[in-house]
């Protein structure tokens, strides 16, 4: 199995699936029927012997709990790492009014993660068809995240972390507001598959972890809550609350999204 046929794959998934539109059923409001979620996906594939992977352990990256893709998957060999930019209609709709998230965002965010996990099993299947075991670490059930603990230096982490890996393979860097800026932007989601598979790794173009990352504070200027900053990056308490207070009033929805919308690197790398 060879690395485009994944990636032809999951762009035909993406490109035919009758979820990644915004049916009249689930619409927030006729404004959003019919609405495309995503654009086409991009790939990057990293080896599971990748030593950045075991920096993630160390307290100033993620913790000890962060989980290597040999203790997902003992024969692991390939991270498979994707990105799925939202389309112009989302990224558009979330500029409209800077203060609150548009209905076309809160899709995004809660139908458009629905469509990634669909994704990620429909090439987790592929692969395992294909006779090499294969992992999605966060539809497994020893994932978890502890957003809930009291402690703030503990708070916000998990035991897998798309962008992290995302980095790993190759997609992109982070920026001020804590997205992974990749060649189409920041505003999407991302998504990892663990596999048998041996495919070869995919050369970082960076560095350095903010290498894409202008520093140009539209983000911090962006957020209706003052929760980024250019001398101290993201509060994330103070998004975490934000965002609740979204879920009370958009159930079963939530989001917020201004970091990654109406920035330089929305939808490019910005230097």
């Amino acid at each position: 199995m060879e690395k485009q046929f994944l990636i032809k794959t999951a762009e035909d998934f993406i490109e035919h699936s009758q979820d990644n539109y915004i049916a009249k059923e689930i619409a927030i409001s006729d404004n959003v029927v019919g609405i495309r979620i995503y654009d086409a996906p991009i790939f990057a594939f990293g080896s599971a012997d990748d030593e950045y992977f075991a920096l993630l352990k160390q307290p100033s990256a993620i913790g000890e709990h962060f989980m290597l893709p040999k203790e997902w998957l003992p024969g692991a060999k390939t991270v498979i790492s994707f990105f799925l930019p939202f389309s112009d209609e989302v990224k558009n709709g979330n500029k409209r009014d800077m203060s609150w998230p548009s209905e076309e965002w809160l899709h995004g965010r809660i139908e458009g993660q629905i469509l990634m996990n669909k994704l990620c099993m429909k090439l987790r299947s592929e692969l395992i068809s294909a006779g090499y075991n294969a992992v999605v670490p966060s539809s497994d059930e020893r994932f978890w995240s502890n957003s809930n603990k009291p402690n703030p230096v503990e708070k916000f982490t998990s035991n897998w972390s798309e962008r992290h890996a995302a980095f790993i393979c190759g997609l992109g860097t982070f920026g001020l507001s804590k997205g992974l800026i990749t060649q189409k932007g920041i505003a999407g989601r991302f998504g990892s598959i663990i596999t048998e598979l041996y495919l070869e790794p995919d050369k970082r173009g960076y560095k350095d972890i903010y290498e894409y990352c202008s520093e140009c504070g539209k983000c911090a200027e962006n957020c209706p809550v003052g929760a980024i900053s250019i001398e101290n990056g993201k509060d994330h308490t103070i998004c975490s609350k934000f965002l609740d207070q979204t879920a009370e009033i958009c159930k079963p929805r939530y989001g917020c999204g201004k970091c990654q919308v109406d920035v330089p690197c929305e939808s490019k790398i910005p230097l």
